[in-house]
């Protein structure tokens, strides 16, 4: 019998796990831009135990073993930011992706009235904008990182709840 992979918030107990999995997760992109001194492969621990308690950060748990992380903070403007979205490399392709990314914007809405959601990927990470693009998001511009690594940025607006009326 098989187990359920269950989205729930992030604690401070998982800080470690997270690290490690983005870690993992993230050699993809460095090996594809040649750089493996891209910001989630430098992050500190401390960093992670820092952004657990700042922002909104949910995880997907396989038993006991975190197998999924995305983070989500709200700017001065009151735009969610999504970030370090990650999947462990024997579960990607199942739709747990999607499923971290809708709990970070379903928790940026509800908890932090968000109106619109902005995210970052870098430009050669097909699979990663075709997740973001499934999901609604499109392309707004570009940056570069601080590790020199061309960003596509994307946004889409935060869908509001519907209402059924009763008649």
């Amino acid at each position: 019998m098989g187990m359920s992979v269950i989205i729930s918030a992030a604690t401070t107990e998982d800080a470690e796990q997270i690290l490690k999995l983005q870690y993992l997760c993230f050699q993809s992109e460095a090996e594809l831009y040649g750089n493996y001194r891209i910001d989630p492969l430098v992050q500190t621990l401390e960093s992670v135990r820092d952004e657990l308690t700042a922002n909104l950060v949910f995880v997907a748990r396989l038993g006991d073993e975190v197998v999924g992380a995305v983070r989500g903070s709200i700017d001065p403007d009151g735009i969610g930011q999504i970030a370090k979205l990650c999947v462990h490399p024997r579960l990607q392709g199942h739709g747990l992706g999607a499923r971290l990314l809708r709990a970070a914007e379903s928790a940026l809405a509800d908890e932090q009235s968000a109106t619109r959601f902005r995210l970052q990927t870098g430009h050669r990470s097909e699979t990663n904008l075709r997740l973001y693009r499934r999901a609604g998001y499109a392309p707004v511009g570009s940056t570069t990182g601080e590790d020199g690594v061309r960003l596509i940025q994307l946004e889409k607006d935060a869908v509001a709840p519907a209402f059924v009326a009763s008649a």
